[in-house]
């Protein structure tokens, strides 16, 4: 029976294994560390929104995207979507959401965002907040799953839906920059958005966490509108992966409220299906102690691989996923 249910998975999915594996294979532990090393360096001043460090991070990512031949975004100025934003104290911030684009190539009018904000807290009593799980891993995350996508098109194989890699911003002071994004100015249709994929702190390991094994990471909000999201999720991860998907915090009643608390949130609350991955906090959480040196980057690679997975399925196959 297991082997009549697995077959009928492999027949089902878009491509061959190898064609699959070969791409998620060049996302490696060592350019992983490479990139955030640079992103959650002490040079970027803890990527606190508006702020100097927060403007060298988004040329970082616009530059990487220019290197690798990943068009900006439709609807963005080279990359960024700029906004002004007036804090409570009457503070004039000038900050941007950064955008890049494969176009899909049989249905480049549907399309699978995945989100990871670019901010920090930024510098407090002299000390910087690097950022480097929150959301250092997310970020570069994204960057290899681009690349990844990048070397398939390249090769002749790009995806069906056009993938959007969108860096908000001004996520740690109210989800502002995906708030803006879906509110005020989507770049592509909602109604045209076949989900959103969103990574924030996937880096680490949970240190409350009742069960001690390493390879798992937290599902939250995968079901809730959309139990085809939930299934293909689950369903590449037992083909590829065999993570141990975790959803303790997917419960309604979880006390934490994470569904609530990341960019995820203002894409789901617009009827987007949604994904939030996340490896839980820890003692550095929001603290000047949230470094480089520990981030497990073996796990940033397996977890980042998973979202790669669930994003090629989703853009590959024959049908757009459906809502509850």
């Amino acid at each position: 029976m297991r082997l009549h249910v697995l077959l009928l998975i492999i027949f089902n999915f878009s491509f061959s294994q190898d064609i699959v594996e070969k791409y998620a294979n060049t996302i490696t532990s060592s350019d992983l560390k490479d990139l955030l090393y640079v992103y959650a360096s002490d040079e970027f001043e803890g990527r606190d929104t508006g702020k100097k460090g927060q403007k060298l991070a988004v040329n970082f990512l616009r530059e990487f995207y220019k290197k690798n031949k990943i068009s900006a975004a439709k609807n963005t100025n080279n990359y960024f979507q700029e906004m002004k934003l007036i804090m409570i104290n009457g503070e004039k911030l000038n900050t941007e959401n950064v955008a890049a684009y494969i176009p899909g190539s049989e249905k480049p009018d549907e399309y699978i965002i995945i989100t990871a904000h670019l901010d920090h807290v930024g510098i407090e009593n002299g000390e910087i907040y690097n950022g480097a799980d929150d959301d250092g891993s997310g970020t570069v995350a994204i960057l290899e799953i681009a690349e990844a996508f990048k070397e398939a098109e390249n090769n002749g194989h790009r995806p069906d839906r056009s993938i959007v890699f969108l860096h908000v911003t001004a996520e740690e002071i109210g989800l502002i920059g995906s708030r803006y994004y879906t509110d005020e100015d989507p770049i592509v249709p909602l109604k045209n958005t076949v989900t959103n994929l969103n990574i924030d702190m996937i880096g680490r390991t949970d240190p409350e966490r009742p069960k001690r094994n390493r390879e798992y990471i937290y599902i939250i909000g995968s079901d809730r509108i959309s139990q085809d999201l939930h299934d293909i999720n689950h369903e590449v991860n037992d083909l590829y992966l065999n993570i141990d998907l975790d959803y303790v915090f997917n419960a309604d009643d979880d006390p934490n409220r994470f569904y609530y608390r990341s960019d995820h949130y203002n894409f789901a609350k617009n009827g987007v299906p949604a994904i939030f991955y996340f490896s839980g906090t820890h003692e550095d959480y929001h603290q000047p102690t949230d470094t480089v040196e520990k981030i497990q980057y073996d796990l940033l690679e397996l977890r980042t691989k998973l979202i790669f997975h669930t994003a090629w399925e989703i853009a590959n196959r024959k049908d757009r996923i459906k809502s509850n």
